[in-house]
C-alpha cells in the first residue's frame, strides 16, 4: 500500500514530507499546457516586435511609444518567465528547488507592479495631452519620461521585497511540503499591497481616463462642427486628430488591462479560500493573456506598427541607415 501511495508522490523517498502530484488527468495537463504555451510563445513574439520597432525605429521614439516600449518589456517578461513558470507549477511538481522559488516569485510581483505602473504612466501622459495640450511638449518630454519608467520599475523591485521577505530569512518557509511553490502573505500585507496595487492604480486610470473623454468629446464635436480658429484659441482645451486618435488607442489599451487586470484582484478582495484551485488558475492567465492582447490592439490601431512589422520581418532593418526610415 504503501508503495502505491509513493508513486503518486513528488519526492518517493521523501514519503512524509513529500506532496502528492498533481491528479488531473494526462490528456488534460497536455492540453492545457499546449494552448498557454502557445499563448506565452504569441505574447513574447508579439512584444518583441514592438521593443525592437520603437528602439529601432528613430521616428518612433516618441514620449508615448518610449511608455509602450515600457509595457511591451513587462508584457514580454510576462510571457517569457511568469505564463511558463505558472504551467509548471500548476501542471507538475516543481523540482527546481527553493531559491529558483523564490526568484520566479520576486520576479513575478515586480513583472506586475511594473505592468500596473506603465498603465498609470500612459494614463498621465494622454491626460495631459488632451486636457493640457499647450504645455505637452514642455511637461512630457523624452527624458522625463524615461526617468518616470526608471523609477517605475526600480519601485517595483523595492516594493517586490514586501511580498518575499519571509523567503529572504529562509526560503520555502511557506512550502508544506517538498514539491511545491508557494508564497504567502499576511492580512496586512495583502491589503497594504491591494490598496497600493489594485485600488489606487485603478482609480488614478479612471478618473484620469473620464476626464480625457469628456475633453476628447468635446474636442471631437469642436471639429465635427468646423469651430473657427479664433474660437478654438479662446478655449482652454485644445487637441489635434492625432493626439484624439492615440487617446482612443489607449483608451482601449487600459480598458482591456482592466477586463483582464481586475477579476485577478477582486477574487483576491473576495478570498481564493472560496473558489476552486481551476478558477484561481483560469483568472490569473487571464491577466496573464492581455500581454498578448497589447500588441494586437497596436497592430489593429497603428498603422506604424504593421509597416515596421514588415520591414523587421523581411529583415530590411538590417539595411544601413534603415532607423532612419519615414514610418508615420
Amino acid at each position: 500500500m504503501k508503495t502505491q501511495d509513493s508513486a503518486d508522490l513528488c519526492y518517493p523517498h521523501l514519503y512524509n514530507n513529500s506532496c502528492k502530484k498533481p491528479t488531473s488527468l494526462w490528456t488534460e495537463v497536455v492540453l492545457v499546457q499546449i494552448i498557454l504555451s502557445v499563448i506565452s510563445l504569441i505574447a513574447v513574439a508579439l512584444n518583441l516586435l514592438v521593443i525592437i520597432s520603437v528602439s529601432h525605429f528613430r521616428q518612433l521614439r516618441t514620449p508615448t511609444n518610449i511608455l509602450l516600449l515600457s509595457l511591451a518589456v513587462s508584457d514580454l517578461l510576462v510571457g517569457f518567465i511568469s505564463m511558463p513558470g505558472e504551467i509548471y507549477r500548476n501542471t507538475s511538481c516543481w523540482f527546481l528547488g527553493d531559491n529558483i522559488c523564490f526568484i520566479f516569485n520576486y520576479l513575478c510581483f515586480i513583472i506586475t507592479s511594473a505592468s500596473v505602473g506603465n498603465m498609470v504612466l500612459i494614463s498621465i501622459d494622454r491626460y495631459v495631452a488632451i486636457c493640457d495640450p499647450l504645455h505637452y511638449q514642455t511637461r512630457v518630454t523624452g527624458r522625463r519620461v524615461k526617468v518616470c519608467i526608471c523609477l517605475c520599475w526600480l519601485c517595483s523591485i523595492v516594493y517586490s521585497i514586501l511580498f518575499v521577505k519571509d523567503d529572504l530569512i529562509q526560503t520555502g518557509r511557506n512550502n508544506y511540503c517538498y514539491g511545491e511553490c508557494v508564497t504567502a502573505m499576511d492580512f496586512i500585507t495583502a491589503t497594504f499591497d491591494l490598496v497600493i496595487t489594485f485600488m489606487a492604480p485603478i482609480t488614478i486610470i479612471i478618473v484620469l481616463y473620464m476626464r480625457v473623454f469628456v475633453v476628447a468629446v468635446s474636442q471631437a464635436r469642436a471639429m465635427r462642427a468646423q469651430v473657427t480658429a479664433v474660437k478654438l484659441q479662446l478655449s482652454t482645451t485644445t487637441a489635434n486628430k492625432s493626439e484624439l486618435k492615440a487617446a482612443r488607442t489607449l483608451g482601449v489599451l487600459v480598458l482591456v488591462f482592466l477586463l483582464c487586470f481586475c477579476p485577478y484582484y477582486c477574487l483576491s478582495l473576495a478570498g481564493e479560500d472560496s473558489f476552486s484551485s481551476s478558477t484561481i488558475f483560469a483568472v490569473y492567465y487571464l491577466y496573464c493573456f492581455n500581454s498578448s492582447l497589447n500588441p494586437v490592439i497596436y497592430a489593429l490601431f497603428y498603422p506604424w506598427f504593421r509597416k515596421t512589422v514588415k520591414l523587421i520581418v523581411t529583415l530590411k532593418i538590417l539595411k544601413p541607415g534603415s532607423y532612419e526610415a519615414q514610418i508615420l
